[in-house]
């Protein structure tokens, strides 16, 4: 082979590897939203007749998605941070006398969040993984039932029908999600919603967040995918600050080669054009707090496993204090510069 062949065979393979450079689709930004959250909790008018006050309080942790940072906590007495071991969520311990307390015991925790788009390009590859696919050791425990969660003989017939032909977890994935949003309609009338009860939310056929992903999050792990419950406080899109009125929450799912995709059945609900979208992605405009139902903090407290935790536990004397007063507020922050050029 003469130099000149050898030469032109390089140029040749240069402009090819050019040309695929060029011809592939470019990855989509990724969107960003850099805040500061408050987060207020108040026990008022704590009874005369009660000893020790204790409370439990959720606050975030970084992740790839998320980064936390400048967290200020004011309390009026000491307290501890602890994490639980099955989801490995943080918080807030605090106990007192209440001798030791003026009238109340509040508590605020001041934070810096930076919010990436969590997105999954469901697009590309993974469309021959079969649902024999054996997930790792570690996702078992998402395969499992919770206690608002089972995995009774109807989820699982109602899981079998819908998934009846797909034959990829994805595909099964899919028609779980494309069910529960069809069938269940966002309604937070009457009694019954709002506790992620997949019974309730499979026969009532309505609810909040907390039952579409339980219904979801239940049918996925019918067929075979492991998913998990996450619950956090959304950000109105077209607000730069403001109060926020209570929790939102959605779920991901395990499906290989992709891993863990994000989906947000409720906000598909009320954003029917973005049904696609939150198939496969989490916008910026919210802040995760806490993973997984049936938390059970340490030291324990008196009453049963939190069904979720994104709001305060209280007790006092052992029994459960529920006049716990809460307010969640936050404000957008400018876009840091990027740093300087060395």
């Amino acid at each position: 082979m003469t130099f000149r062949i050898v030469v032109g065979i390089a140029i040749l393979l240069s402009v090819v590897a050019a040309v695929a450079l060029v011809s592939r689709p470019p990855e989509p930004a990724l969107a960003v939203r850099h805040f500061e959250f408050t987060y207020e909790v108040r026990l008022p008018e704590l009874p005369a007749s009660g000893h020790a006050v204790r409370l439990w309080l959720p606050f975030p942790q970084s992740d790839e998605h998320q980064q936390i940072s400048v967290l200020s906590i004011e309390s009026p007495v000491p307290f501890e941070e602890h994490s639980e071991r099955e989801y490995g969520n943080k918080y807030l311990y605090v106990q007192a006398q209440q001798a030791d307390l003026r009238e109340s015991l509040a508590v605020r925790m001041r934070f810096r969040v930076t919010r990436q788009e969590h997105q999954v390009a469901l697009n590309q590859g993974g469309g021959t993984v079969l649902a024999t696919t054996k997930p790792p050791q570690a996702l078992a425990r998402f395969l499992q039932p919770d206690r608002l969660v089972p995995l009774d003989d109807l989820i699982v017939a109602l899981s079998r029908q819908e998934t009846q032909g797909r034959r990829t977890p994805l595909e099964k994935a899919r028609a779980v999600y494309d069910y529960v949003i069809s069938t269940l309609r966002y309604d937070k009338s009457g009694e019954g919603w709002g506790r992620g009860d997949a019974l309730f939310a499979c026969r009532a056929r309505r609810g909040n967040c907390t039952d579409f992903h339980a219904l979801l999050i239940g049918m996925m792990r019918a067929a075979g995918i492991p998913a998990r419950f996450e619950i956090g406080f959304p950000l109105p899109p077209a607000k730069a600050e403001g109060e926020i009125p209570g929790y939102h929450c959605w779920a991901q799912f395990y499906v290989e080669p992709y891993g863990w995709i994000p989906v947000d059945a409720s906000e598909a609900w009320k954003q029917p054009e973005k049904r696609d979208y939150f198939f496969g992605a989490h916008d910026e405009h919210r802040v995760l707090f806490t993973l997984g139902r049936d938390v059970r903090l340490n030291p324990t407290p008196a009453g049963e496993p939190l069904n979720y935790f994104i709001y305060p536990y209280a007790e006092v004397d052992g029994k459960p204090f529920e006049q716990v007063e809460t307010r969640f507020t936050f404000r957008d922050l400018p876009t840091p510069a990027p740093p300087a050029r060395q």
